[in-house]
């Protein structure tokens, strides 16, 4: 049906990868519109921090390029770009607008486009495939076809690509055997073949919708076991001891995926005539995390009767996750926000974080290591790095009077001598 000719669009956290696997298999161009992006892959280089340089010399097949020009010659075409959200929590469709018209420029007869960027379900050919016929002048399921498989990669994560199930959806039942037969080329564990383009998109929704909710009752319950003086993980690891019981953990849910999909599917429901209650209650929930902590720490400091123009703040991580250099949604920078609001000394540092994009939030913060001791320490993300504290560690940072760890992830709990600080965790 085609010639295997794959050009992945949007060379991110999800299109990279795609490619690099693509690329091992089949003549693949991997496509952006960041000149600075294609310029570091042809060097071998990933500042995402996705891939290890030696994948680059697997994908044999593989070349980069900003040339709209060079698309021409590819005849599968998959669209991997952002669907971020607007301040007003609506959808953000302006890279997919983007990238589809690219596409259309260069569409051809019998040429396919698969989306994986996640959307509401129904978008795809409500949305995209109307961009694709204006642009391209030809007619869908005619002259061209359209296939969604929406992406599951989580940065910072070491699982790859080609061991994460898969799933697949065409125009007709011809592409969705396609779509099937050409990712498990690449795919070593399961391709699902969902019934709809429609199915598969609100597959997509619903999973990090589920995993929003319940990480927001968890949440709900470390804010409960505040007010009952008793420790949310005490809680949890004695109801854990029931066999069906979800071991999900209080926490700061940012990021592009999981703090952003619910509002692709409230956005439709409500377009829907429906008013999706319970998914709108989580989200304002974790939502709320970020200054919840930060207002917990003013407390304490406050309670300590400290002067608040002289004490010393550290924050240890600002990424929306372990191990990844992405801000995307972060809610770390929601308690810096509030810190910020008052005369504390604040000091950030974390490793990874891509250090121009933070300065883009507050480009008077230097990201850097702490250079005084601290009254109170944050520690707002768990990367590997972090981990490696201990009490004696932490002691070099700390002031010597009754000094405050406030551990979001909870990640020195079990560890010797922390009850000699004033540890506070979700």
């Amino acid at each position: 049906m085609f010639h295997n000719k794959i050009a992945v669009i949007g060379l991110g956290y999800v299109g990279l990868p795609l490619a690099l696997e693509f690329g091992e298999k089949f003549n693949t161009l991997g496509f952006d519109i960041n000149n600075k992006r294609i310029k570091e892959l042809k060097n071998k280089k990933d500042s995402n921090l996705l891939s290890k340089k030696e994948l680059f010399y697997k994908a044999k097949k593989l070349f980069f390029s900003s040339n709209q020009k060079d698309l021409k010659d590819f005849n599968i075409f998959i669209i991997t770009v952002p669907t971020p959200i607007k301040k007003n929590k609506e959808p953000d469709l302006s890279y997919l607008y983007s990238a589809s018209r690219i596409v259309a420029n260069n569409l051809k007869k019998n040429d396919l486009v698969i989306y994986e960027s996640t959307v509401y379900p129904g978008l795809t050919e409500e949305e995209c495939v109307p961009v694709l016929e204006k642009y391209s002048n030809l007619k869908f399921n005619i002259d061209f076809f359209v296939g969604y498989s929406p992406e599951r990669i989580s940065p910072g994560d070491s699982k790859k690509l080609k061991n994460i199930n898969k799933v697949v959806s065409g125009s007709n039942p011809k592409i969705t055997q396609f779509l099937y037969d050409l990712y498990k080329k690449i795919i070593k564990t399961k391709v699902y073949k969902a019934t709809s383009i429609k199915v598969a998109e609100a597959s997509k929704v619903i999973e990090n919708s589920q995993r929003d909710i319940n990480i927001s009752f968890m949440n709900e319950v470390s804010l409960i076991c505040a007010k009952l003086n008793i420790k949310t993980f005490d809680v949890l690891d004695a109801a854990k001891t029931k066999w069906n019981f979800l071991n999900f953990k209080p926490g700061l849910v940012g990021g592009h995926c999981i703090s952003v999909d619910p509002y692709y599917l409230t956005y439709k429901a409500k377009k829907l005539k429906y008013s999706p209650e319970v998914i709108l209650s989580g989200r304002n929930i974790n939502d709320k995390m970020g200054y919840y902590i930060a207002n917990t720490l003013l407390k304490k400091l406050k309670k300590k009767k400290l002067n608040i123009s002289k004490s010393v703040v550290g924050i240890l991580g600002v990424t929306f996750k372990e191990n990844c250099n992405d801000l995307r949604g972060s809610k770390v920078l929601d308690i810096i926000k509030v810190i910020k609001k008052t005369k504390v000394k604040l000091q950030v540092y974390d490793p990874i974080v891509n250090k121009s994009e933070f300065k883009k939030y507050y480009p008077d913060i230097k990201i850097k290591k702490f250079n005084k001791k601290l009254d109170a320490l944050i520690v707002a993300v768990s990367h590997k790095d972090f981990l490696k504290l201990n009490y004696y560690k932490l002691k070099k940072i700390l002031k010597n009077k009754d000094p405050i760890i406030m551990d979001v992830k909870s990640v020195f709990l079990k560890k010797k001598n922390i009850s000699n600080f004033d540890y506070w965790s979700l």
